[in-house]
């Protein structure tokens, strides 16, 4: 895709991101930066989150930086963390849910049913809380968007990808269904897939594969500009593949 935003595209804009202490969640939390997005960082390395807010400061947006490890918020933290935006912005205009992880690549009758667990608390069962939490802020906005991040074994299954293919298809199942319950609305809902990127987690999925040859997130964040972006206001439900084939 190509698309480029007007400058100051995101001004006054509020746009939370989840996993944006490193990968393909500090890149798009960098380019909201630039066009002018104020920011909720959330991610559970501080000493990480820290360093993508010394990136972001030269953009000179209010940005909110929350230690955040989705696998164990309860309802306390996300509380918590809805009265902070209240009292700052009282809305969000965006959410990029990016935060993942891969868990063990095995066939389905070798899954260990402890990390099964793991992978479907962090990648459904969060995403789906968060989104809970989210929605009355994301509602307040008089245009909003919401992006969760899928993958191309969310689309297809897979042989051998076990629980993430699984909690992808989910993924993209509750996409399809909040799409569906807010088409009335100023919300709209969508996914991402990235495709095979330069990320840790692609190297985790890969190692004998060279990253050189894999496109960098940098390369696909015009797909990411472009759902959170008001031109997309008309597409929802559908998850959008950023290295199309």
């Amino acid at each position: 895709m190509h698309f480029q935003p007007q400058p100051q595209a995101f001004k006054d804009k509020v746009i939370l991101i989840s996993g944006a202490s490193d990968g393909l969640g500090r890149c798009a939390a960098l380019h909201y930066a630039q066009y002018g997005a104020d920011l909720v960082l959330l991610g559970r390395d501080r000493r990480k989150l820290e360093q993508t807010l010394s990136l972001i400061k030269p953009f000179n947006t209010q940005t909110l930086a929350i230690d955040f490890d989705l696998a164990h918020a309860d309802q306390t933290a996300y509380q918590s963390l809805i009265a902070h935006i209240e009292t700052l912005w009282h809305r969000l205009d965006g959410a990029l849910f990016s935060a993942g992880i891969l868990g063990e690549l095995v066939s389905v009758i070798d899954i260990n049913i402890h990390n099964f667990d793991q992978v479907m608390n962090i990648n459904v069962r969060s995403q789906l809380l968060l989104s809970q939490s989210l929605l009355p802020l994301l509602l307040k906005a008089s245009l909003s968007s919401l992006i969760f991040t899928s993958s191309s074994v969310g689309h297809i299954g897979r042989a051998g990808w076990g629980s993430y293919a699984i909690s992808k298809f989910a993924v993209e199942g509750l996409t399809q269904t909040l799409a569906d319950e807010y088409h009335a609305s100023s919300l709209r809902v969508n996914c991402i897939n990235p495709g095979a990127t330069r990320t840790a987690m692609r190297a985790q999925a890969n190692p004998q594969e060279n990253p050189l040859i894999l496109k960098t997130p940098e390369d696909i964040m015009p797909t990411y500009l472009y759902l959170m972006d008001d031109s997309s206001q008309s597409v929802n439900g559908l998850c959008l593949d950023a290295q199309p084939k």
